[in-house]
């Protein structure tokens, strides 16, 4: 069995790995894991206990700069970390400095880059992606190809639908007035995106607001309002059967 296993990486008791599989120096890996065939995982990751890892997945990536970027790579990002009971599944990249919390899935494909915080019994669905400086809470789901753009903070129990589409530049790209005003999005605690809508930058989605699918959010989402169109405006009120209140997952 091809592979290369550093002599100062840790694994727990009861561990296994695949074929061609490359843990590196100082990995911690914890009790009773499974690391499928053809997993790279670089230098002082930190993989908890029960861990599932699947097949052709990389833990504590470097990230890339081109020389046309306006934000360099700090050479001093820690090791990537997962908490225990977390399923990776396959063709997942995982970036340096990202902190995954404990029991969450991260479904085939998906990508976390640097600087991600994810908490604790999230749901990422299939080639998500969740780019650099973003902060998730607790008991999410974010679903097929929805992209979370950089510098976003999602907080618990929201709902992210396949497709939804977030943004942090209101300048494309141009003038470097720009540089000051790069901000993703916010869904606060209960917060909830229909399929295929596309949330603009800086906008806020406060508790237990709802978007529609296919709506164009260009404003702030009130509390408990629904918002539907292109672009979004409020058509109505969450009902009271659909308030996170009456609607907690206590597992």
């Amino acid at each position: 069995m091809s592979q290369h296993i550093a002599e100062s990486a840790e694994i727990g008791r009861n561990s296994s790995w695949g074929f061609n599989c490359i843990i590196m120096g100082k990995v911690e890996i914890g009790q009773d894991c499974q690391i499928g065939h053809n997993v790279i995982i670089y230098e002082g990751s930190i993989i908890g206990n029960g861990v599932r890892i699947d097949d052709n997945t990389i833990v504590g990536k470097k990230p890339l700069s081109s020389p046309r970027s306006i934000f360099k790579v700090d050479p001093n990002l820690k090791p990537a970390e997962i908490g225990d009971l977390c399923q990776i599944g396959a063709n997942v990249v995982i970036y340096v400095q990202s902190k995954i919390g404990n029991s969450c899935l991260i479904a085939d494909s998906a990508t976390i880059r640097e600087n991600v915080e994810i908490g604790d019994l999230n749901i990422i669905g299939r080639n998500v992606t969740i780019e650099n400086f973003t902060i998730i809470g607790n008991r999410n789901k974010i679903e097929t190809n929805a992209y979370i753009t950089a510098y976003s903070e999602i907080g618990d129990y929201c709902f992210v639908a396949p497709a939804v589409a977030t943004s942090n530049d209101n300048y494309m790209a141009r003038d470097k007035e720009r540089y000051k005003h790069f901000k993703g999005v916010t869904i606060k605690d209960g917060g909830r995106i229909g399929v295929n809508a596309t949330i603009l930058p800086g906008k806020t989605i406060h508790e237990d607001g709802m978007v529609a699918g296919g709506s164009v959010v260009s404003q702030d989402v009130e509390s408990e309002e629904i918002w539907l169109g292109n672009p979004a405006k409020p058509v109505g009120k969450v009902s009271e059967a659909q308030l996170l209140k009456n609607n907690l997952d206590k597992k």
